[in-house]
């Protein structure tokens, strides 16, 4: 059957050959990546964060998924916000809409795309957005765009290929040992502060305490009972230095008016300072003991 009145068979039509594998369109592919969320697949849009290894994500998703503990495999590495940046990135004047092949983000250097054909590097401390190739070409160590000094280990290359991702992973590494160690010595001198501050305050209140401290004795053989004294020291020290004095025989009589009448045997009517109108006010006086009515201050007991 076939290959009668003159058909020419092909070769793939008498040889079954082996299906080849599709292909993926490395435009697109690249594309993809540079236009949708790591995380979520969904579409890029601001506020857009980097995670150390150069992936990009959208900031509402790496939260959403921190709190609900719903981080996969391939984003283990971030286990906080810390662990991401907010990147700098600089909108393009020549894309119009979401079908436009152009890219909605360049190089504020030289204008190349982000589309994927260019690779483009992140800086860790500040942010800061644009191609590799400007990188290379500028050479120095502060950034072009906000004159923040970094580091080489500070170089994030964004949707690198395998061999990045090693050195990513990397640098990561040494930015988190650093942090620590910095942490470290930022503890180490507060407590050594600390303890230099607690030094000198120790150091000023054992000075002040020789010189203003002072023992209480009483004589135990003696009857009479111990008062204390203070007195006031040299004009520039506010303290005062007391002193033990005995109550006895050295002690001299007090003749304070005041005392007198705080006993009992005062009378306000033998008082010879008082006058007749606070004697008056008295139950004691003259005329009170006379009077059949009750007192309008002292209220006696009269009858009305």
């Amino acid at each position: 059957m076939g290959c009668d009145g003159g058909t020419i068979p092909r070769r793939d039509e008498l040889v079954k050959l082996k299906k080849k594998p599709e292909q993926k369109d490395k435009d697109s592919e690249l594309a993809y990546k540079w236009r949708h969320c790591a995380l979520t697949q969904e579409k890029l849009v601001q506020p857009i964060v980097a995670c150390g290894l150069g992936k990009l994500y959208n900031k509402q998703a790496v939260i959403e998924s921190l709190l609900s503990k719903s981080l996969p495999e391939s984003a283990s590495h971030i286990r906080n916000l810390k662990d991401v940046k907010d990147i700098k990135l600089s909108p393009n004047p020549a894309y119009k809409s979401e079908t436009d092949k152009s890219s909605p983000y360049i190089c504020p250097i030289i204008g190349l795309e982000m589309t994927g054909r260019f690779r483009f590097v992140c800086l860790w401390s500040c942010g800061c957005v644009f191609s590799e190739r400007a990188f290379k070409e500028i050479k120095t160590k502060q950034c072009v765009m906000c004159q923040q000094p970094f580091e080489d280990n500070n170089v994030v290359v964004l949707n690198g290929n395998e061999e990045d991702l090693i050195l990513m992973s990397t640098r990561m590494a040494e930015r988190k040992n650093k942090l620590k160690e910095m942490k470290k010595d930022k503890k180490e001198k507060k407590i050594a502060s600390s303890t230099s501050v607690s030094n000198t305050e120790t150091t000023a209140t054992d000075g002040n305490k020789s010189t203003n401290m002072c023992t209480i004795t009483s004589d135990k053989s003696s009857a009479s009972t111990s008062t204390i004294k203070v007195e006031p020291t040299t004009s520039n020290s506010s303290h005062t230095v007391v002193k033990p004095v005995k109550r006895g025989a050295d002690l001299k009589p007090i003749h304070d008016p005041l005392f007198k009448k705080a006993k009992g045997e005062y009378s306000v009517s033998k008082d010879p300072n008082a006058t007749e109108v606070f004697k008056s006010l008295f139950t004691s006086h003259q005329t009170e003991k006379k009077q059949d009515r009750a007192h309008w201050i002292t209220y006696n007991p009269f009858y009305n």
